[in-house]
């Protein structure tokens, strides 16, 4: 794909989703570090039925590891892998308290090594909460960049990152991580999407495909 594509397809997907942002809710770095941690295989509606009570039962990392694990779990019991969530949030928090002042650390290669934080979760929370452009790939941005060709069927997460940083200016980076989420949340769906009414079906290896063998 050469570099006028790539600007049709980043202006494009602009134009469809121009108010695209994080859909987890939070109010500081801590809650959407919590956030992400407990959004990994489950959907950010679920996340944010659970995090309503949450949020409101918890203010500080002093507040999460007061209470028994058993009664975090059941807090946060609707959320897949409960069990193993509770238990970073707990290892998380107690970390933050005796290293970092009970604040989130804004550099991705302290956020990395916390419980429960990968390098997605880096990605988001240091894009979102300050500001540091970073491109994380979720299961609908890894779809959405294989089939639109900016990426290739086998690579990587880590591959489909580092290709997409090279291809999008940096100052685009976050914006272009959430135009590419809702493009595969609302648009460009696992399972139904909607190639007979898409703007970037020229570019789109998957979508050709499909119109064929309609």
């Amino acid at each position: 794909m050469n570099r006028a594509q790539i600007r049709h397809l980043l202006d494009t997907i602009g134009n469809m989703f121009p108010d695209a942002h994080c859909e987890l809710n939070h109010s500081n770095p801590f809650e959407l570090t919590i956030a992400v941690l407990l959004s990994a295989q489950c959907t950010d509606e679920t996340v944010n039925k659970v995090t309503a009570d949450l949020f409101r039962k918890y203010k500080t990392p002093e507040d999460y590891i007061a209470v028994p694990l058993e009664e975090l779990e059941q807090d946060i019991r609707r959320i897949g892998l409960f069990r193993n969530k509770a238990k970073n949030i707990q290892k998380l928090c107690w970390i933050l308290i005796h290293e970092y002042g009970g604040e989130i650390p804004r550099e991705h290669e302290k956020l990395v090594q916390l419980p429960g934080v990968g390098r997605k979760t880096a990605n988001v929370v240091v894009s979102n909460a300050f500001d540091v452009p970073a491109i994380a790939v979720d299961t609908h941005v890894e779809r959405v960049s294989k089939r639109l060709g900016l990426a290739n069927w086998k690579d990587s997460v880590l591959e489909v990152e580092n290709k997409l940083m090279k291809k999008v200016p940096r100052e685009e980076w976050t914006l272009t991580h959430h135009r590419l989420i809702f493009f595969g949340r609302y648009h460009c769906k696992a399972q139904n999407p909607q190639c007979e009414v898409c703007p970037l079906l020229d570019l789109c290896r998957e979508g050709k495909k499909r119109m064929k063998t309609r």
